[in-house]
Parts: structure tokens; C-alpha cells; sequence
């Protein structure tokens, strides 16, 4: 017994783009506005009409085409070539720095501060608007 896709199928194809992009069932439901258990079947059907379909790649940032035409090896393919032309540029021949040009932590306090500062002029407001209505 084959486990082995057919190339045209569709729902398959729908299936390991939405997987690719690490959305559930849920999230793809959602954005097309039904439920999993239509998303299941849709995923499980060789075949789907071009108009669900045109929503399909929507909602999964897609072409139609992307999914008419998607294949593994395709996929493979692509990140091999892609990792071997960063590799081969002038990217260091494959050493990168990944290393932070600022302190995350600065980053944190900096956001915190500014968080602070919003809720105090937030509750100066609201101090004015209390003068003002106790005034009238």
C-alpha cells in the first residue's frame, strides 16, 4: 500500500502549505470563515472549485498558482539553493554574526519607562477632566 501523494492533489497540497506556515486548521477556518471540520475535508479532497480555491490562497498568503504547482521537492529544492548562495556570498562564506547591536534589556526598561510616562500623563488627564466638571 503507497502512502505517496498524487501530484494533483489539491487538498493535500492546501494541507502542507497551511503546515509550512505553521497555521492549524483553526487559524485557516477562521480565515475563511468556517469551521475545522470543513477545512478537514477541504484538505482531504483531491479536487476544489477555483473560487474556494482563490479564497484558499488568500487566506494562506498564496498564489493560486503557488498551490496548483506545489511540490515538495519544490520546496527543498529552493531552501538548498538558498542556503548554498548565502554560503557562497559575501556573507562571510556562511559565518554570520548573531550576535545584538543593542541591549535587549536597554530595550525593556526603555519600553517600561515609556509605559510609565503614557499612564502618567493618562492620569493627569483624567485629574483635569475632574477639575474642569467639578468647575462647571
Amino acid at each position: 500500500m503507497s502512502t505517496a501523494t498524487k501530484p494533483n492533489h489539491i487538498g493535500r497540497k492546501i494541507s502542507r502549505i497551511r503546515e509550512l506556515k505553521d497555521m492549524k486548521q483553526e487559524a485557516l477556518a477562521q480565515a475563511l470563515g468556517t469551521n475545522q471540520q470543513a477545512v478537514s475535508i477541504m484538505e482531504n479532497s483531491e479536487t476544489i472549485d477555483e473560487e474556494k480555491l482563490v479564497e484558499v490562497a488568500k487566506a494562506l498568503g498564496v498564489t493560486v498558482e503557488a498551490i496548483k504547482n506545489f511540490s515538495e521537492e519544490g520546496v527543498f529544492n529552493y531552501f538548498n539553493t538558498f542556503n548554498e548562495t548565502v554560503s557562497g556570498s559575501s556573507f562571510g562564506n556562511g559565518t554570520y554574526n548573531n550576535e545584538c547591536t543593542f541591549n535587549p534589556l536597554d530595550k525593556v526598561i526603555e519600553l517600561y519607562e515609556r509605559l510609565i510616562q503614557a499612564e502618567k500623563e493618562l492620569v493627569q488627564a483624567e485629574k483635569e477632566k475632574v477639575e474642569l466638571l467639578k468647575g462647571k
